[in-house]
């Protein structure tokens, strides 16, 4: 690049007398250094390997400049860097980073693939692909956690949640939920728990449109899970847990078939309004006498009309003392997700093992970075006042990264 062609700013700014002039001319720097914390997690767990091998590639292969997996490797990494368009492509085509994440040469190695080319990509991908990506996904999460804890799982609690996506535009199956005030989709998102592990495993993701019921798709999802999880955890007991929306009449009668536990939000009724009173009573009583909140349990017996039989119901009466696109980008979304739940897991020993998403990929992903590559090997140059710097190298040695 020529000199006179560099961006630059001069900033006068208070209290320091020369004039600072900042240039964008780092040729072979990046402000995603730390992703590669993610392709080393992406490596243990084999998902975008498994992702890409599920997708049949129509195209001619004498006419292919950009391998089907290094298509799906740019979207799911772009995602978990916080890319979420295609459009990104053009702005990150050269980054050494990236190229690095498709395991290219940093500097020298083909730039990445356009806006045009991803979107093909996408355009491309059929029912049959989505399937056997779901399929994907759930494989590369459960295999990773059967080797880390084999036999030693006693339970795995499923939980499922229907969240809006809102949607912008005239995206097809957009509709307005009134719940949520807004166009959107309604994903299902199914997670799994082992034992009493704190972090919930993002294994399933199902795209549905905007309104409609809660359990839409719900048994297809979940009879999946459980051929998977016996499979692998033979020895596990497995339970259900979804909020009130999923206490369906079909799906209580789907779970008692699949003799599995399930603990499911239930809306109040009249009849069951009657029958927490007292609980309920009590409650205000205790709270009265000690001041702090009160939070009491009972149990009963009831059977909604469309039920086939009476069911245990869990009652809670708690007084308080205060006043009170598309289903193949939903799945890239959730596989990237998946990387960083991962990483959780290995965080826990840096005392980031509670942290979010946006929390990791501040403090490990975007890390400003200038690669150098000899002979040899490859050099990332990461800056000296990194403030994580201590926990970003924990980890690396906890991925083997050397």
């Amino acid at each position: 690049m020529a000199t006179a062609c560099i961006a630059h700013s001069a900033l006068q700014v208070h209290g320091i007398s020369k004039p600072i002039i900042a240039k964008f001319d780092q040729p072979h720097a990046s402000s995603d250094g730390g992703a590669i914390l993610l392709k080393a997690i992406d490596d243990r767990l084999g998902l975008t390997w498994r992702l890409a091998s599920a997708i049949h590639d129509r195209r001619q292969s004498g006419k292919v400049v950009h391998p089907l997996r290094d298509l799906l490797r740019q979207r799911v990494f772009g995602l978990a860097c916080g890319y979420a368009d295609c459009n990104d492509a053009a702005r990150l085509i050269d980054d050494p980073i990236h190229k690095l994440l498709l395991e290219r040469d940093p500097l020298e190695g083909a730039g990445l693939g356009s806006q045009p080319t991803l979107s093909r990509f996408e355009n491309a991908v059929g029912r049959a692909d989505l399937y056997r990506l779901g399929t994907a996904l759930a494989d590369a999460v459960l295999m990773f956690h059967r080797e880390r804890l084999g036999e030693d799982v006693r339970l795995i609690t499923i939980d499922l949640d229907a969240t809006d996506d809102p949607t912008h535009g005239q995206q097809e199956f957009a509709l307005f939920n009134g719940y949520y005030d807004t166009w959107c989709y309604l994903p299902l998102i199914a997670t799994v728990t082992f034992n009493t592990e704190p972090i919930q495993h993002v294994v399933a993701a199902l795209l549905r449109p905007g309104t409609g019921a809660a359990t839409r798709g719900v048994r297809g999802v979940l009879r999946r899970l459980f051929v998977k999880l016996r499979t692998l955890f033979p020895r596990a007991r497995l339970r259900v847990r979804a909020d009130a929306g999923f206490a369906d009449a079909k799906l209580l009668a789907f779970l008692d078939a699949a003799e599995v536990e399930y603990v499911l939000g239930l809306a109040g009724n009249r009849r069951l309004d009657k029958r927490v009173r007292r609980l309920l009573g009590r409650a205000r009583m205790q709270a009265r006498r000690t001041g702090d909140t009160a939070t009491l349990y009972g149990e009963t017996r009831y059977a909604a009309r469309r039920w086939a039989r009476k069911r245990r119901i869990i009652m809670k009466a708690e007084v308080l003392c205060y006043p009170g696109r598309s289903q193949l980008r939903l799945l890239f979304s959730v596989a990237a997700y998946a990387l960083f739940q991962t990483l959780q897991t290995f965080a826990c020993l840096t005392g980031l093992g509670a942290a979010q998403v946006g929390t990791l990929r501040e403090r490990l992903v975007k890390v400003a970075v200038w690669v150098e590559r000899s002979v040899r090997r490859i050099v990332l140059h990461l800056p000296q006042a990194f403030p994580w710097r201590e926990t970003w190298g924990a980890l690396a040695h906890a991925l083997t990264a050397t």
